[in-house]
């Protein structure tokens, strides 16, 4: 399959400017759980950074919107791993905004993993039904579980998690580097159980 050919498949990856590798953004207000979120005050999702800024533009929005529609093409899972295998970046995020739709969108996930098996991918989500699918999860893959609530622990029952804070420490060092992850990969390694990130 041709790069190009791949692109317009999926409808284009993202290039968020923190991160160090490329990633695939769908629309916030599509959200399963974060869609209702939204409108509970106190909730990572309240104030979302995918709802503003550059994310609202048009361009944007409908970009997001082709990707969105471009899950069901049964060509997806080849283009999207030969996108990802194409790019220099050992590792991927799913998602800068937007979540899982339901387990067929997972388990075609799953299978992009497999087939990028060189590549590190992350995965954060607000949807607790995938629990019950992890043990079908590729190794290369982390599921990070977001804590719903602003200062709110994830679940223990989770392997991998986050949370966002609005006060004390946090570990994410991102906010201390130009907002950038720079070298570091905690978000993509399994041995971190639990990452705290600054509101913003």
């Amino acid at each position: 399959m041709k790069t190009e050919t791949a692109w317009k498949i999926v409808g284009g990856l993202s290039k968020p400017s923190k991160m160090p590798g490329w990633s695939i953004g769908l629309p916030a207000k599509e959200c399963k759980t974060g869609g209702k979120l939204q409108a509970v005050k106190g909730s990572v999702c309240f104030d979302c950074y995918a709802l503003k800024g550059c994310y609202v533009f048009k361009v944007v929005q409908d970009a997001q919107y082709r990707r969105l529609e471009a899950i069901k093409s049964p060509d997806w899972v080849q283009a999207m791993a030969h996108l990802i295998n194409s790019k220099k970046p050992d590792v991927f995020r799913w998602h800068d905004s937007g979540d899982v739709q339901d387990l067929n969108h997972l388990q075609k996930i799953y299978e992009v993993c497999r087939l990028t098996p060189s590549k590190r991918h992350w995965l954060p989500t607000r949807e607790a039904w995938i629990k019950d699918h992890l043990t079908a999860k590729p190794n290369n893959l982390v599921i990070r579980f977001s804590a719903p609530m602003v200062n709110q622990r994830a679940p223990e029952s989770w392997p991998n998690s986050s949370m966002v804070v609005d006060q004390g420490f946090h570990t994410c060092p991102a906010p201390a580097q130009d907002n950038e992850c720079r070298d570091c990969r905690q978000c993509w390694d399994p041995a971190v159980k639990v990452i705290s990130y600054g509101k913003h």
